[in-house]
């Protein structure tokens, strides 16, 4: 048995172009849809996440702005900018680069964002919404995940869902996004952590299984059930010598022996990461639909 594998990379520009297509309804009626990007410090990959956002930004026609400090930007200097951004009617999406720096408190700056500009879904209200299933700007990974599925052809509905991973990014959402009773959810969830004992018995008994704990390879074969659909929200470089760059990119999931029992699977890359970019796309245009109604 050889699984499927999820193109994440296809079905990210399919909502790109719907996004695109939905950004220049609002442009047409007058309104440029905004998204500004708060970068602090110069960390090798927060600056190439940001460049790929702002990239999509300019496939969709969606305007992007740019606000980089450096690391030793005090928290009252950062809370002024994100107060700015909020108060300017011409932004209608606002994104905080993270991580931050030590002395900067992430929860204090999340929460300085306004809700209806919180494309990146973290904002304790758009997680309240979250959880009671109203309309909300959800977390751009999860949300990805029900479509890269559903648009794989696949269906969520009666199915168990084993979530390995309890972050406020990824875990906590997807639970919340699975267990609703709506369209690509309907699922019953079970959310694994490092607390959880004997893991793999709850693993192999997941119809979908999500990874999301930041360990290279760690779901393997005799984890999954057969016939499970596998989807790796992991990214770890992992030192290797044949590479020209000295690392190769790898997920949580071990690819090769996973991929021999599950029905289908996503990769690492060009599974789950380019979803969570165009599912930013997708909330920045829905957040300036709303700002503008």
């Amino acid at each position: 048995m050889s699984a499927t594998i999820l193109d994440g990379k296809a079905i990210a520009a399919e909502i790109r172009a719907e996004a695109a297509s939905a950004a220049q309804q609002l442009i047409d009626a007058g309104t440029t849809p905004a998204l500004a990007v708060v970068l602090i410090g110069n960390n090798p990959a927060s600056a190439a996440y940001v460049g790929s956002k702002i990239k999509a930004c300019a496939e969709c026609g969606i305007e992007s702005i740019e606000r980089t400090a450096d690391s030793d930007i005090s928290e009252s200097e950062l809370l002024s900018i994100i107060n700015d951004l909020n108060n300017d009617a011409s932004v209608h999406g606002i994104l905080v680069q993270l991580p931050l720096p030590d002395h900067i408190d992430e929860n204090s700056i999340i929460e300085a964002v306004h809700p209806d500009k919180d494309v990146d879904g973290f904002h304790p209200i758009n997680t309240g919404r979250l959880v009671a299933g109203s309309e909300c700007l959800a977390p751009c990974t999860p949300a990805g995940i029900p479509e890269l599925i559903s648009r794989s052809g696949f269906t969520t509905s009666g199915k168990h869902a084993v979530i390995i991973g309890r972050s406020n990014i990824v875990g906590k959402p997807m639970m919340n996004i699975l267990v609703q009773k709506a369209e690509n959810a309907n699922c019953t969830v079970t959310c694994c952590h490092s607390g959880t004992p004997d893991l793999a018995v709850h693993t192999k008994q997941a119809d979908i299984l999500i990874a999301a704990i930041g360990v290279a390879d760690f779901v393997t074969a005799d984890m999954v059930k057969p016939g499970a659909l596998v989807i790796d929200v992991g990214i770890n470089r992992v030192d290797d010598d044949t590479r020209a760059r000295g690392y190769r990119l790898t997920g949580d999931v071990d690819f090769d022996s996973v991929s021999q029992v599950a029905e289908a699977i996503s990769p690492v890359p060009g599974g789950v990461g380019p979803m969570t970019v165009a599912m930013l796309m997708k909330n920045t245009v829905a957040a300036a639909t709303r700002l503008t109604e």
